[in-house]
């Protein structure tokens, strides 16, 4: 078994070098766990929800949003921020609402995944929804987003994770955890 298994550093010093709208960059000078004296960079980021919402039949909500990172629109999960005071659960009806107008019946934490922990501390709480597709609301953007929504087979969301067409780590995460463990 791993001797270090969840041990922590200790964070001698912190400064905070950048304060952007969706994350902060830090300066840290840690003592690890295996005794090294390191300075590292964090980015610093809100805790994520990435939803695999599904009718009674098996469809998968898909969204499409233009992301900066790839300066394209990018086919995934719906996803968003959990807001402060806000549970996962919470934060996962909310923004599948305010995405695809849908709501949710149910909502299951599946797991928590990081992602780049080298250098950034982001989680996505990977998030089950069970949903009616006849329901639906009004859909509420935020001022700088504008997504779409299509309902597609689970087959051809798998079909999509597999050929490349959705590459979102969290997508591919969640379908994997969901056919694993829950399927």
């Amino acid at each position: 078994m791993f001797s270090t298994w969840h041990q922590q550093g200790e964070i001698t010093d912190r400064t905070k070098v950048y304060q952007g709208p969706v994350f902060s960059v830090h300066q840290l000078h840690i003592k690890t766990p295996d005794a090294l004296t390191v300075e590292r960079d964090l980015i610093h980021t809100d805790p994520t929800v990435t939803i695999l919402a599904l009718t009674h039949d098996e469809h998968v909500v898909l969204t499409s949003e233009y992301r900066v990172g790839i300066n394209a629109d990018s086919v995934s999960l719906p996803a968003g921020i959990v807001n402060p005071g806000e549970t996962a659960e919470q934060a996962a009806a909310r923004e599948f609402q305010e995405e695809t107008g849908f709501v949710a019946e149910s909502v299951t934490q599946m797991t928590t995944v990081t992602s780049s922990e080298g250098f950034m501390d982001q989680t996505a709480a990977l998030m089950l929804i069970r949903f009616d597709q006849t329901t639906k609301k009004k859909r509420h953007f935020d001022a700088d987003e504008f997504v779409t929504a299509e309902l597609v087979s689970f087959d051809q969301f798998l079909d999509w994770l597999k050929t490349g067409k959705i590459n979102t780590a969290q997508g591919l995460a969640a379908a994997a955890y969901y056919q694993m463990f829950l399927k």
